[in-house]
């Protein structure tokens, strides 16, 4: 999880069910992340620890307000502020190693107002509660890194498993054992874990895809409400590094310096149209490939500031920051996050979120 407030700034969770196992609080879920990390630097994120702050606007598509009247798809052109990042609370630099990456965006309102969407690599979650989020987490602690042998890997395949990714150079300690053992155990976090498995390092974090992976209630300028997910897609394509011949371990920030002082990188925002029978409130089952796909608009990003605590760090992104024309679904993990978020924010002095002044 990236970190910060929810819209209505401190807002809490509805009351756990009356049940012998309550939910795990917002704080809970925070420190059940930061335990996975025995490294993790206090006064840092939970997890997506290293990143990197760069600025740009966003431009509408031309058919962006018949699917939702939120201010940002007026048409106008809105600034915009992005946090890229590596999905490791560990405060150690691996932009080599497969990991999941992150994309935060804020977009920029009128009167000092603002919405978030928060983005990752992956398509689709872990898990479906918060009960199950503490069980991963739990078994995604880190273990002394074991290599398998070939022989090992075959017999996994034949058991229809994942076989262990062999370690880095370096590397001795992963949370990939545990992680397996916890999909092999539960059907619903096997797709999430293979991919988290096999996703790669990126070459650069603009030629990488991201999803928000939950899903969102629409609303157009007809007052039709629809059910979506939205995903940034690059517009150079997508490209990973070579897994045979892993880069250094810190050349994401140089290279995207170096990117964006030749040439702006864009982004489309395409949103997936969601129909009966669709998961709505599941973040772990993703939606069929044929579903209706629209061109929200293109972001540019053309700058890395230099003061990067203001421009990233201080930031606190929620994805329970929303305008009128988008709602939150009743996703429980979209409905954790927002909490789990401003307790982050609190714990490592993020700056508080502005308040909204339109939408709810």
């Amino acid at each position: 999880m990236d970190d910060t407030p929810s819209q209505n700034c401190g807002a809490q969770s509805p009351s756990a069910k009356n049940t012998a196992s309550p939910d795990p609080s917002p704080s809970q879920l925070v420190d059940a992340i930061i335990e996975d990390f025995p490294d993790h630097r206090p006064g840092t994120r939970p997890i997506h620890t290293i990143g990197i702050g760069v600025g740009g606007y966003f431009e509408a598509s031309d058919i962006a307000r018949n699917y939702c009247r939120a201010e940002h798809f007026g048409g106008q052109r809105v600034d915009v502020s992005v946090r890229f990042s590596n999905g490791s609370g560990s405060p150690v630099q691996h932009d080599g190693w497969n990991d999941v990456r992150g994309m935060a965006t804020r977009f920029h309102l009128k009167n000092e107002a603002a919405t978030d969407l928060i983005a990752m690599t992956l398509n689709g979650f872990f898990v479906r509660t918060t009960r199950e989020f503490i069980d991963f987490t739990t078994a995604a602690r880190q273990q002394p890194v074991k290599k398998e042998t070939p022989w090992q890997k075959i017999w996994d395949m034949l058991q229809l498993k994942q076989p262990l990714r062999d370690p880095y150079p370096g590397q001795k300690e992963s949370g990939d054992a545990g992680t397996l053992e916890y999909a092999n155990a539960h059907p619903f976090a096997q797709l999430a874990v293979f991919q988290a498995g096999s996703i790669g390092a990126p070459v650069s974090y603009v030629r990488a895809a991201y999803h928000a992976v939950h899903t969102f209630i629409v609303t157009g300028e007809d007052g039709v409400r629809r059910p979506v997910r939205f995903a940034w897609k690059p517009v150079a394509g997508v490209c990973n590094t070579d897994p045979d011949a892993p880069p250094e371990d810190d050349y994401l920030q140089g290279e995207l310096r170096e990117r964006l002082a030749r040439w702006p990188a864009r982004f489309l925002l395409m949103m997936t149209i969601g129909e009966s029978g669709d998961a709505l409130d599941d973040p772990t089952v993703p939606w069929p490939a044929k579903r209706v796909r629209v061109v929200m608009g293109t972001l540019i990003l053309d700058t890395v500031p230099a003061d990067q605590q203001a421009a990233a760090e201080h930031i606190s992104f929620n994805p329970w920051r929303l305008v009128d024309g988008i709602e939150p679904s009743n996703d429980p993990i979209l409905l954790a996050r927002r909490d789990a978020y401003e307790d982050s924010r609190k714990r490592r002095g993020g700056t508080a979120c502005p308040f909204n002044r339109s939408g709810t």
